[in-house]
């Protein structure tokens, strides 16, 4: 495996545009989930979920493209554009050695939905020329490919709420085949529309909570659902090799990642967390580390009843306890690392979490300082980690995990560490 390292990051949330504003929301404990602006539909129970504000795709791309593109492919762009500036890499002289992952779990599907309802419901029987340039999930890899003269390996990852870690994960993969030497890996998620928020609804996977800060509590004993949220994220991710030969700054290496399937249900993850644990085992020997090398870990933690607990359970399994039915020894449990979980600021981004939330942990090791989980207040006995409830936490790490599971048993396991010259 080649050693692999980061050297650009891009982010667009509901908490802030731009890395350093995302950071900052996390740290100051802000959350960024409220009324739903993007529509109103009184067919829809769910009134909540987490917007970016003040987002002018205008301000990252030139305007004729702005109209031309989806909200889900602006949020990539505009984090893209952060990533590359970031990154300092000058694409030209190497085009053809420069490629693209993106990740999205939804594509367009707000958009089709308010397509169609103009063309059957108000009878608007023209549709755009732009229609299918707005909707199709990889349209944000090619406009940014087209503007930067990116010629390299081209792929779009749709893995449901793993699509990001995934496309890390390909990423990765493209650069130790040789294919590449340098992926900008970049996600876009816009999808608050009626139909996805009411068949949510209806599958009893959102939150009812009607206080929007309250609402995303993962791994609290009152929790009821998920919040959806909406954002980009972006890494550019390269060889070693290439990234000193041509003087980039290194903000972190990217040490092992993990991909597997559950093969076990379209929307609920195997009880024993089993699919789970096989992936975070993936990522550490790809790392060649061990479980306690890591010191913490950014759960998937979504706030629904099934998936909080399971995601516990499989943690427990790889720091060595697999007796489900009895409370786990306090001297192994003191072996498990803090974890967190940034949805409580940002709602779940879908495609874009698993990349906002690998940036999150390189800022982690990067400042020393551990990102809390918001409105963690009753404890369940069923989740009982070092869920960092407190606020901030000030502890100098080497390594981190993103884990981001998915519907249909979809696993990936990121891990990144601080780089060290060798």
């Amino acid at each position: 495996m080649e050693n692999l390292v980061i050297t650009g990051l891009g982010a667009v949330t509901p908490i802030g545009i731009g890395v350093e504003e995302y950071w900052q929301g996390i740290l100051n404990q802000k959350c960024g989930i409220n009324r739903i602006t993007r529509f109103q539909d009184e067919n829809v129970p769910i009134t909540i979920a987490g917007e970016v504000k003040g987002f002018d795709p205008k301000n990252y791309m030139p305007g004729k493209l702005a109209k031309e593109t989806g909200t889900f492919i602006q949020y990539a762009y505009a984090s893209a554009k952060e990533a590359i500036e970031q990154s300092g890499i000058e694409i030209e002289p190497e085009a053809d050695r420069i490629g693209i992952v993106m990740a999205t779990a939804l594509s367009g599907t707000s958009i089709i939905a308010d397509t169609e309802r103009a063309y059957s419901v108000d009878g608007k029987k023209r549709v755009s020329p732009r229609f299918l340039p707005k909707i199709l999930g990889n349209l944000g890899a090619a406009q940014i490919a087209i503007s930067y003269g990116i010629h390299g390996p081209s792929f779009t990852v749709s893995t449901a709420c793993s699509s990001g870690g995934d496309a890390i994960c390909v990423a990765a993969m493209l650069l130790n085949s040789g294919e590449a030497d340098v992926i900008l890996v970049v996600s876009g998620e816009s999808a608050h529309c009626p139909i996805i928020m009411s068949t949510l609804a209806q599958a009893k996977a959102l939150s009812k909570n009607p206080d929007p800060l309250t609402a995303c509590r993962p791994f609290d004993a009152d929790r009821d659902g998920f919040v959806m949220g909406e954002g980009g994220g972006a890494i550019i991710l390269e060889t070693e090799e290439h990234a000193r030969k041509r003087g980039a700054e290194i903000l972190c290496s990217l040490a092992g990642y993990g991909n597997n399937t559950d093969g076990y249900h379209v929307t609920a993850p195997r009880p024993d967390g089993s699919g789970a644990v096989s992936c975070m085992q993936s990522a550490l020997r790809k790392a060649n580390m061990k479980p306690e090398d890591i010191g913490y870990i950014n759960t998937h933690g979504t706030s629904t009843p099934v998936g909080d607990p399971v995601e516990v359970a499989a943690i427990k399994t790889l720091y060595g306890w697999e007796d489900k039915e009895q409370p786990m020894p306090e001297d192994l449990k003191s072996k498990i690392p803090p974890v967190s979980s940034t949805k409580g600021n940002t709602g779940h981004l879908m495609g874009a979490g698993g990349i906002t939330e690998v940036i999150a942990c390189v800022k982690a090791i990067e400042t020393g300082i551990l990102p809390p989980t918001l409105n963690y207040h009753t404890p369940d006995p069923a989740c009982d980690l070092d869920f960092i409830p407190e606020g901030p936490r000030k502890t100098q790490i080497t390594a981190a995990m993103s884990n981001a599971l998915g519907f249909g048993g979809q696993n990936s396991s990121i891990i990144v560490k601080k780089y060290e010259a060798e």
